[in-house]
């Protein structure tokens, strides 16, 4: 009887160990998604992706108050919480997972070695905001999600900087071609991008297939795809932003102003006129009308939320931030430093 008890004993041991080893590896496997979902917006990520607004509407960013390490808060700036100690750019997200390029700097003094990895692709649990999880060591800029895989331009010391893709569990790592494409324009499963190095044409990445085809021929640069219309700055007529759709037709300039960066939320497009004499952040409808400006002054890092624009002073890094409703109301956006959720 003793013999029977201790065999039962053992097989529940077993069935208990083998049991917390499927909970265990059910709890931590990657969870992929089912379509080809876009992680951001092609404005904020040409504007170094320091915001990024989730499907259920919690906004990611790298928060000015606490050295642009990455928090949440909802679109009142309500439930403000630290995700992580790292400095996050190129945020993107899914309805499980954080994606984003950590820029943690680099320090001087002695035990400087444990700041490893401190450029690189990571991901982190929506839910848990456990340790990030390497995707890429390497040092990484654009990252944009499609579907189940990042892309971005990885460097290494051979090819220096080239674009690479990575499986959002870390698998599949490679480099899709040597030259360094800004996969910051996605639809679905196609990337948006314009030639770098002996042309500047517009281009269709299949991420399915691995192919390329052309759309537009010409001398262009930072393609956003919105909905059937293309925006993009002609470089040959002084980097004016410029309109076309999709399906054909003549290219229309929006504007005469030679432009910094831009980025385009709803029916307007917010974009740093460059000039001289009277350098401002502005804003006009996508057909080019009720050009208005916002503040003068050169800024950089425009992103965008469903409800709000927030962009840099160029010279003192300082963010602000003006309602898409009313944007004459500039403010200074300091958030604070909320809870900690890490």
């Amino acid at each position: 009887m003793k013999k029977v008890i201790t065999i039962l004993l053992v097989i529940l041991v077993l069935a208990a160990g083998v049991g917390f080893g499927v909970y265990h590896h059910k709890s931590n496997e990657t969870k992929f998604n089912d379509d080809y979902i876009n992680g951001n917006t092609a404005g904020n990520l040409y504007n170094a992706g320091i915001f990024c607004t989730a499907a259920d509407g919690t906004i990611y960013f790298a928060n000015p108050s606490d050295g642009s390490k990455l928090y949440s808060m909802n679109s009142d700036g309500s439930d403000l919480t630290k995700i992580s100690d790292d400095v996050a750019t190129f945020i993107n997200t899914d309805d499980n997972y954080i994606y984003y390029v950590r820029n943690n700097p680099v320090f001087t003094e002695p035990f400087s070695f444990l700041t490893i990895n401190t450029d690189s692709l990571c991901r982190l649990d929506r839910s848990k905001h456990k340790k990030s999880i390497l995707l890429d060591s390497s040092a990484s800029l654009y990252a944009s999600l499609v579907g189940n895989k990042v892309y971005y331009l990885h460097y290494d010391d051979k090819d220096f900087t080239t674009f690479y893709e990575v499986g959002i569990d870390g698998t599949g790592m490679k480099q899709v071609d040597k030259t360094p494409y800004r996969p910051c324009s996605t639809v679905g499963q196609y990337i948006y991008y314009n030639g770098v190095s002996n042309e500047h044409s517009i281009w269709r990445f299949d991420t399915v297939t691995d192919t390329a085809e052309l759309v537009l021929k010409g001398n262009y640069y930072m393609p956003a795809v919105i909905g059937d219309t293309l925006f993009f700055l002609d470089n040959e007529q002084n980097y004016t932003l410029t309109r076309t759709d999709l399906s054909g037709g003549a290219p229309v300039t929006l504007s005469d102003d030679r432009i910094d960066c831009y980025n385009i939320t709803g029916d307007y497009i917010y974009f740093q006129r460059n000039s001289t004499s009277a350098p401002a952040l502005c804003r006009m409808k996508t057909d080019g009308s009720d050009y208005t400006v916002i503040t003068e002054g050169n800024y950089t890092n425009i992103n965008a939320t469903e409800t709000d624009i927030y962009f840099r002073d160029f010279a003192s890094g300082v963010m602000y931030k003006t309602p898409i409703a009313d944007p004459s109301d500039v403010e200074v956006f300091n958030p604070g430093t909320g809870s900690s959720d890490k």
